[in-house]
């Protein structure tokens, strides 16, 4: 079998890119690296590795692809690709990132988060794709690795008899949002997947990546993963004017939109925290424990919404604080717990 970089090489030689200059720019939590390629006129492109053997697939990314830009938002053209080996060459949509624009220029918040809204919007009123519908049933389980993962890398152990009562207690909270699901959710929207296009107009002037993993779910989701970024700082002022923003122009009751904000805010929040614990412990990736007090910080202010009176103890007796000896304790077991 040949090996990667010479499936590699043969297909940017079918694509005519094999002259290209290479140079990886990204990886991310998963098995897909990226490169840029650039020719000797200057014109560039991406290459994404998604690796077969490795659980990763192209399928997923060239569906939801096709779907955003029939919608007139601006994910990546698709040059060429080789499912059964596992690449892309797409656009190249540039280096401005959300989240450096915002390094740079925190006076650009306002206006990058209200186009990150006006793109939701927008996408909300198209009939999504043939997905998965992530239900009460379906979320309830996602967030059952902030007990398997964080709470077992933290104390050493996962309590499943509380898990359990979680489990039970959450699913009924959640049950009323089943009547609500019914768009497509892009799961990674946030600053760091989020591109300024300026030259563009409208919706389209914010870029789109990493969306394969979409799902049909709650019109509040992306919103909650946008301003409940687990990598940054949203001004907390921002973030209600995005909700305000979106209830009034979706005409949505806000008190409504705002419950199942704090709910599916809780449950984004408590997934993440035992998928970056998770990084840390069976992935080899420490530096995502860095991450967990603003996860966790995020747990604690959507807890305190009056429909989650009930959950707030079954969490915070349960998983404790992420303590500095505690994320010391998560990165001094990297890779030394099997994946749950």
């Amino acid at each position: 079998m040949p090996d990667r970089s010479a499936l590699i090489s043969g297909f940017l030689e079918t694509a005519n890119w094999d002259a290209a200059q290479r140079r990886t720019i990204a990886g991310d939590a998963s098995n897909r690296r990226y490169e840029r390629l650039t020719r000797h006129d200057g014109t560039t492109a991406i290459l994404m590795d998604a690796p077969p053997d490795k659980g990763e697939s192209t399928r997923p990314f060239v569906k939801i692809t096709e779907f955003l830009r029939s919608a007139g938002l601006s994910a990546p053209h698709i040059y060429a690709q080789d499912a059964s080996d596992g690449f892309l060459l797409l656009e190249d949509l540039g280096d401005d990132l959300f989240a450096r624009i915002l390094a740079k220029d925190p006076t650009m918040e306002q206006r990058l988060y209200e186009a990150a809204t006006d793109v939701l919007l927008h996408l909300h009123t198209y009939d999504p794709p043939d997905l998965i519908r992530c239900d009460a049933d379906m979320m309830t389980d996602m967030v059952s690795l902030a007990f398997t993962c964080y709470q077992n890398g933290a104390l050493g152990y996962t309590d499943a008899a509380a898990l359990a009562a979680f489990q039970a207690a959450f699913r009924e909270v959640l049950k009323p949002l089943n009547t609500r699901i019914n768009v497509m959710i892009q799961r990674d929207y946030h600053a760091e997947n989020l591109l300024w296009l300026p030259d563009r107009s409208g919706v389209a002037r914010v870029g789109l990546l990493d969306y394969q993993d979409a799902l049909i779910g709650h019109r509040a989701y992306d919103l909650v993963s946008v301003l409940q970024d687990a990598r940054r700082d949203v001004s907390p002022v921002i973030a209600q004017d995005m909700i305000h923003r979106y209830a009034a122009a979706a005409q949505i009751v806000l008190s409504e939109f705002e419950t199942d904000y704090a709910l599916l805010g809780l449950q984004r929040n408590l997934r993440i925290l035992g998928i970056f614990a998770r990084l840390s412990l069976s992935y080899g990736k420490p530096h995502y424990a860095d991450y967990i007090p603003r996860v966790w910080g995020h747990i604690q202010i959507n807890l305190r919404h009056p429909a989650l009176r009930e959950i707030a103890p079954l969490i915070n007796a349960t998983l404790p604080e992420p303590t500095p000896d505690i994320l010391k304790g998560l990165k001094a077991k990297c890779v030394t717990i099997p994946l749950p």
